[in-house]
Formats: C-alpha cells, sequence, structure tokens
C-alpha cells in the first residue's frame, strides 16, 4: 500500500484528489496534510517522512503583488526540499507545473524554478520526480477570481452577477476529475519524468464558454429543466456549474400539483434532451387518458396498485388488456395511433409514472380523444 501525501491537501486540485485516493482504500494510505505544516519544519518532516509519495499542489495562483507570488512559490518548494533532505526521503515527489512555464511571466518563471530546484534534489539526493505541465484546470468547487474563469463565470451568473469577456481567447481546459486520473497513474506506476506535458482534453473560445453558462441558468435555475448536454464536456461543465449553487437557498422546490376528481398529477422532471417524466395517482375506479398521438413516444410504469391499461389501433376494434400490479412494477409502451387508457381496477390509489419524449405544447398536443 502506497502512502500517499498531498501538499495543497484543501484546494482545488487538492481535495479532488485527496477524496478520489479515498475510493481506493486498498491501494492508498492518504497522509494527512495541513498548510501550518510549512511553518513548521518538523511537523513537515515529520509529513516527508511518512510519505511514499508527495504529490506538490501548495502554490499561490494568483496575488496583487506577481513578486509575491514567484517568491512565495519558491520558498514552499525550498521548504519542501529541506524536509526531504533532512529525512532523507526517497520518495516521489510529483510536482503540478503549469503550461504557463512558455510563458514570459512571473507565474510560469516561478514554476520553472520550482520544477528545477526539485529535479535538482532528485538527482543529488536519489530520489524520484516528475514535473506535469498542466493546462487551465476547471471543475466543481474551484474558486471564483482565482482558479478559473469556469469557476468565475459559474460564480457569477449563479449570484446574477455579469461576467465580463476580456479578451475572447481560446481556452485549452482540463477537468479536474481527468488530471486527477492522470496523476493516480503516475502515482501506481511510479513513472519518473522531468518534464510531462499534459494535454488540454477541451478546447473552447470563452464566448462560446459563456454561452453555455447561460443556457445552463436559463434551463435548470430558471426553467427547472435539466439541459441538453451534448458531450462528456457538456456534463463536466453541468456538474461544474451546479456545485456552485446554494443549496439551501434552493431546495426544496415545490412541483405543481393538479387535482381534480381522478387524483393528482405531478410534472416530475423535464429533460434538456426532449421529453419529461411525470407522476399521477389515480382513485380508485377511475379511468385517465382515452386519447392517442400520432408522433409521441409515451410509456405508462405502475409502481404501485392494479392497473388495467388498454390499447387500440384506430380504425381497428381489437383492443389490447394489459393487468400491472405495483408488486412486480412493470411498464407498457404507447404505439403511435394507439389510442389508450389506464384504469385503477385495485382497492387501494394507483401510483404510475410516465415518461413522453417532449414537453407539453398546448398550442400542439399531439393528443387526440377518443375512447378505448
Amino acid at each position: 500500500m502506497l502512502k500517499v501525501g498531498i501538499t495543497g491537501q484543501n484546494g482545488f486540485i487538492g481535495s479532488y484528489l485527496f477524496n478520489s485516493l479515498g475510493l481506493f482504500k486498498d491501494e492508498f494510505e492518504r497522509i494527512i496534510f495541513d498548510k501550518s505544516f510549512f511553518e513548521e519544519s518538523e511537523k513537515l518532516e515529520e509529513f516527508v517522512k511518512k510519505c511514499d509519495v508527495i504529490v506538490h499542489l501548495a502554490a499561490l495562483n494568483r496575488h496583487e503583488d506577481n513578486n509575491v507570488l514567484h517568491d512565495t512559490n519558491i520558498l514552499l518548494v525550498e521548504k519542501l526540499i529541506y524536509a526531504l533532505k533532512q529525512t532523507e526521503s526517497k520518495a516521489h515527489v510529483i510536482f503540478s507545473s503549469s503550461t504557463q512555464e512558455e510563458k514570459d511571466n512571473l507565474y510560469g518563471k516561478s514554476k520553472t524554478n520550482c520544477r528545477e530546484l526539485l529535479i535538482n534534489w532528485s538527482l543529488s539526493y536519489g530520489g524520484k520526480f516528475t514535473g506535469l505541465m498542466i493546462p487551465n484546470v476547471f471543475g466543481p468547487f474551484g474558486k471564483p477570481n482565482y482558479n478559473s474563469v469556469v469557476a468565475t463565470f459559474c460564480y457569477k451568473l449563479i449570484n446574477n452577477q455579469n461576467p465580463i469577456i476580456e479578451v475572447d481567447t481560446k481556452l485549452k481546459l482540463i477537468y479536474v476529475g481527468d488530471l486527477t486520473n492522470i496523476i493516480l497513474d503516475k502515482i501506481r506506476r511510479s513513472e519518473i519524468n522531468h518534464q510531462e506535458w499534459i494535454n488540454n482534453i477541451y478546447e473552447i473560445t470563452v464566448s462560446d464558454l459563456l454561452k453555455k453558462l447561460f443556457y445552463f441558468k436559463e434551463s435548470y435555475l430558471v426553467n427547472g429543466i435539466v439541459p441538453k448536454l451534448e458531450d462528456l464536456f457538456d456534463i463536466n461543465l453541468f456538474n461544474t456549474f451546479r456545485s456552485y449553487i446554494d443549496i439551501e437557498n434552493i431546495f426544496p422546490r415545490r412541483y405543481i400539483k393538479h387535482s381534480d376528481y381522478r387524483g393528482c398529477f405531478v410534472e416530475v422532471i423535464k429533460l434538456g434532451v426532449g421529453g419529461q417524466i411525470s407522476f399521477s395517482t389515480t382513485d380508485e375506479g377511475v379511468t385517465r387518458g382515452n386519447h392517442f398521438h400520432t408522433r409521441k413516444i409515451e410509456r405508462f410504469s405502475v409502481i404501485k396498485g392494479d392497473a388495467l391499461i388498454q390499447l387500440r389501433k384506430i380504425n381497428d376494434t381489437k383492443i389490447y388488456n394489459f393487468h400491472l400490479n405495483g408488486n412486480e412494477p412493470s411498464y407498457v409502451d404507447m404505439p403511435i395511433w394507439f389510442t389508450h387508457n389506464i384504469k385503477n381496477v385495485g382497492t387501494e390509489v394507483l401510483y404510475t409514472i410516465f415518461w413522453i419524449n417532449e414537453f407539453y405544447d398546448e398550442n400542439d398536443p399531439d393528443t387526440y380523444f377518443e375512447n378505448v
């Protein structure tokens, strides 16, 4: 079992990596780190001594004074190296550098200098070192105005602030979960590479990014519709967006309940990919439906009670009878041009879940009434 410690354990990437390591308890033992260790050499040395692998993530990403940013990042690495020397550690140190090393700025220079210091330590003292050149990282719980523009835009939109595009450039992005998987692979393989470039997985302009996030807000927060998610990037971006919602202030959200002599009917969820799921109760002896569709795809699922579902093709006389019972939950799909109904034939309230592939549109309902 490998003993793994993460400097910056409570940061954006660090917390995701720390929690992911916890999913593999048979492989890894997590060595707890606290940022105060950098101020107490004995505790830092004690931490280093316990580790087979140290993932060094602790750093300043932004600061109003770039010289402070540069010097702080160098100082953290120097303290870590001192602890490695004092304990004669042969740990595998994995360092999160940045593709910013290519750019002429103090942040990029700090990463280059830190990486070179760790390379020299590994060559001189027999340690293992891997330097990862990481592109822009996005994901849930990133710090707005600090970790990424994705975090900043999500936070501002959810808090009804106005995101501003300063330069509409192309962003090269990697999702924090994908980066974590890469780091886990490096830990498992004990791979040594002093300068390994991590490829971005996604590329999007700032304006297109903001457009997607506006759509998420309008669909999900305003209209209660789970947005259409085209691919894995959309899923990761939507989950990132949702992480900034203040759940105490938004949930629970009330459904609109429609009640009449038959029972009640509630639209449970609408999906941006198309379709909605609804729920109904039907009182004893009551029949719902007696209508048909010419294009809609529909499913009736009985989850409690006794039901009789009947179908008849338009211009035909044959009636198909299906008996369903909630003790063995089951469903029937409605073909187009088949009028259909559902009747509670039991002695208790009937519970049914309906799925249909499009939202109800009163101007184009595709619903034509005819008794089975």
